[in-house]
């Protein structure tokens, strides 16, 4: 990564562009382990983006101002983006994965001239909890990503409440991430699977249940 210094994220050192599935227990747990990552990068100068639950939103930028960031002068500059859901994945009051993955494009490379020189991404994906149509793409789209992300040379953390989502749900969402933390250690993923064989299944499930519906 273009840094001058290596980007530490829960543990370990990053060295190369990064998609990463976050899972923790409780608000408390998650920015224990990401909040040296988010400090580190303001520090350094690099660019943050957040996406987060609007209710959520006010104890976001407290907790970020109690740990010492200039929350209205970063915020003022651009070097830090607090976006909400309606702003990124709910927009219009729905989920369109190609839409979000042309936000994501954007966010990470907004302009040659943007400040910082990564971005750090970190985005909280409760939103697929809501009854919202779309949402149910959620897998399919973190699966894309992976065709993305090798692109850009910036760190993206996708952040899951394991109390709120099913087993079957995290199991999915885990196989389309390279890397993954848990228990507040960053590692290599050994459930990965590429993306194009990952599309391939959700395609054959798909059929699989369109024809045992007989529609």
């Amino acid at each position: 990564m273009p840094s001058a210094q290596p980007i530490r994220l829960a543990g370990s050192a990053l060295r190369h562009s990064c998609h990463v599935c976050a899972f923790f227990h409780s608000k408390d747990e998650e920015y224990k382990v990401l909040m040296p990552f988010i400090k580190d990068g303001l520090e350094a100068g690099d660019r943050a983006v957040h996406i987060v639950d609007p209710a959520h939103r006010p104890e976001h930028l407290q907790r970020l101002a109690r740990e010492g960031v200039d929350v209205a002068g970063t915020v003022g500059s651009g070097q830090l983006e607090v976006r909400r859901w309606e702003d990124a994945y709910l927009q219009d009051g729905h989920f369109d994965q190609w839409r979000m993955i042309d936000t994501i494009k954007s966010a990470l490379a907004p302009s040659p001239d943007s400040h910082g020189k990564v971005t750090r991404l970190v985005a909280n994906m409760e939103w697929a909890l809501q009854d919202m149509p779309g949402v149910h793409d959620i897998v399919e789209y973190e699966t894309r990503l992976n065709h993305v992300l090798p692109d850009y040379h910036d760190p993206v953390v996708c952040t899951y409440d394991l109390s709120r989502f099913d087993a079957s749900i995290v199991m999915d969402i885990m196989r389309t991430h390279p890397m993954v933390i848990i228990g507040g250690m960053l590692q290599e993923n050994p459930f990965y699977v590429p993306p194009d064989e990952m599309l391939k299944e959700l395609k054959e499930r798909e059929a699989n249940k369109q024809a045992g519906t007989g529609s």
